[in-house]
């Protein structure tokens, strides 16, 4: 079993202000024992090659991946080529699966109230998703991903643990344990044949608000003109 994540953030995200770099953010994973990692940031596809070598001496495997927005909604794409970034439309997307079968397609925060969760569009979209996010941004009172497991029951698709990861010190608290070889088209296929546990653990309220607070600031700020 490989400890991973599906959705982190670093500080090449062109939308949102990430205080920590990619080589910080591999630390910190490897401190916490994750043996795979997807960095996905905001519309711009992540080549892990720069940093395959300093995160493989590390015991990491870094998986390419981009938090694509389509029809002003939010979908993870993790072990697609480059050209995922031209992604515009769902039939694109649809495209793309077809094309390259090694790559996974995730619904992040999928009933969470914001406008860029997929929510009702999850049911047109059926056969394109291949996971379904936990996310670790929860408490025991309030849990938006009560949603996503409903829907991921009913309609027979896996669920992934994933961060969201904007803050480094938001990471562990939930993730997945995939029953697959460090390898990127290994732990793809392992998620789609259902071959993954979830760990998730509830957040207290302070500690939610505060780091909600946080990544809305930095979400803020990354809207304001850079220097």
């Amino acid at each position: 079993m490989i400890k991973v994540e599906l959705h982190a953030h670093t500080d090449e995200d062109p939308a949102d202000r990430i205080p920590h770099t990619i080589r910080e953010l591999v630390d910190h994973a490897v401190s916490l024992g994750y043996g795979a990692l997807a960095v996905t940031l905001h519309d711009r596809y992540f080549d892990p090659a720069p940093h395959a070598a300093y995160a493989r001496e590390r015991g990491l495997l870094l998986l390419p991946g981009i938090e694509r927005t389509i029809a002003r909604r939010h979908i993870l794409l993790i072990n697609f080529p480059r050209e995922c970034a031209g992604v515009r439309t769902f039939n694109d997307l649809a495209t793309l699966k077809h094309r390259h079968s090694d790559g996974l397609i995730v619904a992040p925060h999928p009933f969470y109230p914001t406008p860029s969760a997929l929510a009702r569009m999850m049911n047109r979209h059926l056969s394109l998703i291949d996971a379904v996010e936990v996310n670790a941004m929860f408490t025991s009172w309030l849990d938006f991903n009560r949603g996503a497991k409903a829907w991921a029951e009913r309609h027979g698709k896996p669920l992934v643990g994933n961060t969201d990861l904007h803050l480094l010190e938001q990471m562990g608290t939930t993730y997945s344990m995939v029953d697959a070889a460090p390898d990127a088209a290994a732990i793809c296929a392992a998620i789609k044949q259902g071959r993954v546990q979830v760990q998730a653990a509830p957040l207290s309220s302070p500690r939610a608000v505060q780091l909600f607070t946080r990544m809305c600031w930095r979400g803020l700020l990354g809207r304001l003109p850079r220097r």
